[in-house]
């Protein structure tokens, strides 16, 4: 019987709003006791192997669930190996693939395909979306029901919307029948398309396409009502506005099923970022203004978004290293979402367990997973880190395959000293 004792930590739960010091027991792969206050390894039995945290942070690993590779399809951006180093790197042992591959996610095989692979690896955890329509077309509904039995977590079209409300009231209606989750990025197409950045005067003076930030309250507008007639568990992709966070709290008023994501790009960078014409900072949805950073900021802080995303996208330097409007947008991020994650907590003074909930137990309730949670029972899916430590991200030595990060060359805080999933070490610093 494998066992692990990590003892002298700080641990930090979320689903128990516990901060304190303590130890936990690690047999085959999963938690199997936790002790909170002064203790000793007598406590806690004689395990083979024990580690001492002299005092970092012990937390659930992070979960994130919105991760693009390339493989299958364009595997020369992201392998799901690299991905998966590089969420072990980042402290990441839950990734969550979206089907944007090439063949798109979108029948139980490719699911199959994608967790054996990930599986297959020994790293950290792959799950998958599946996709809501076939080939992500918005025409024709995929085989929900099926990969749902297959182990998709969500169904999505990622950054493609489904624009023809019938196909999506179809969608929804026939997901209820699984208590599938279905996931819609809220961007009016017509109003967006084309569009590079967020309207008003910076946008004017960079002569940048853009499209007005209402299209993304108009598009959930519409969304949220389909999901009012249809009962759907819901879920807002990459929520970006202040105005569609009005229409969340609305909904949520209701007593709709609704959640939300935001990437954590949303979070720490504005419009203003773009600079002169700076295309690691060329996002989909664009970055927006300071006030609906703030916004955001404090819908974290409320607990009305569950959860944040790394938005992990990898873009390799040639499609990067052209004019901004015809620049790749998305950004790589595994690797910084926890210094990342932190600077709401260093910078913001949100409480540490606070910042936390949206990376660990929020994306896990949301998704129904066992993990995210310090309990006798939980999988083993730890990290130990040290939030002050100072980190200046250098984008050439970070483990994806691509190197697009708007982080490159940022001072943060906060540093992974080892990842654990089931109960192995995947990562360790030091």
């Amino acid at each position: 019987m494998s066992q692990l004792l990590i003892t002298n930590a700080r641990l930090l739960d979320p689903a128990s709003n516990y901060d304190g010091p303590g130890a936990i027991l690690i047999k085959d792969g999963v938690i199997v006791d936790v002790v909170r206050g002064p203790h000793s390894l007598t406590d806690l039995g004689d395990p083979s192997t024990s580690i001492d945290a002299q005092g970092l942070c012990l937390s659930p690993g992070l979960i994130d669930i919105r991760v693009r590779t390339g493989e299958p399809g364009a595997e020369p951006k992201e392998t799901l190996k690299s991905a998966s180093l590089s969420a072990a790197a980042g402290g990441v042992t839950t990734i969550v693939i979206q089907p944007d591959t090439d063949p798109a996610v979108d029948d139980p095989a490719m699911i199959d395909f994608i967790q054996r692979r990930g599986a297959a690896l020994g790293l950290v955890n792959v799950r998958v979306a599946g996709a809501a329509t076939k080939g992500r077309g918005g025409t024709r509904m995929a085989e929900i029901g099926l990969m749902h039995e297959a182990g998709a977590l969500y169904f999505t079209d990622g950054d493609h919307v489904v624009a023809d409300s019938r196909v999506l009231q179809r969608i929804m209606a026939y997901a209820t029948a699984f208590n599938a989750m279905i996931a819609c990025r809220p961007a009016d197409p017509w109003l967006s398309e084309g569009a590079v950045a967020t309207s008003g005067e910076l946008a004017t003076r960079l002569g940048l396409a853009s499209a007005p930030a209402i299209a993304e309250r108009i598009q959930l507008e519409r969304d949220l009502a389909l999901v009012e007639q249809t009962g759907v568990r819901f879920l807002v992709d990459q929520i970006s506005t202040e105005a569609a966070l009005e229409v969340l709290a609305r909904a949520r008023g209701r007593g709709l099923e609704v959640a939300a994501s935001v990437s954590i790009n949303h979070l720490c960078f504005n419009e203003v970022d773009i600079g002169d014409y700076r295309t690691f900072y060329r996002l989909d949805p664009p970055l927006r203004p300071e006030s609906d950073r703030r916004a955001l900021i404090e819908a974290v802080r409320d607990g009305l978004i569950e959860a944040i995303t790394s938005a992990h996208t990898p873009a390799p330097a040639e499609d990067k290293r052209r004019p901004f409007a015809e620049a790749t947008p998305g950004a790589v991020g595994l690797e910084t979402l926890l210094p990342a994650a932190l600077t709401l907590h260093h910078e913001e003074g949100i409480d540490l367990l606070d910042v936390l909930r949206p990376v660990t137990e929020g994306p896990a309730t949301l998704l129904g997973l066992d993990a995210g949670r310090l309990a006798p029972g939980a999988p083993a899916d730890l990290i130990l880190f040290d939030p002050g430590a100072p980190v200046i991200v250098d984008a050439d030595a970070l483990r994806s395959k691509s190197k697009n990060s708007p982080f490159d060359g940022r001072r943060l805080q906060g540093r992974v000293a080892r990842t654990v999933v089931a109960g192995r070490t995947v990562h360790a610093t030091g």
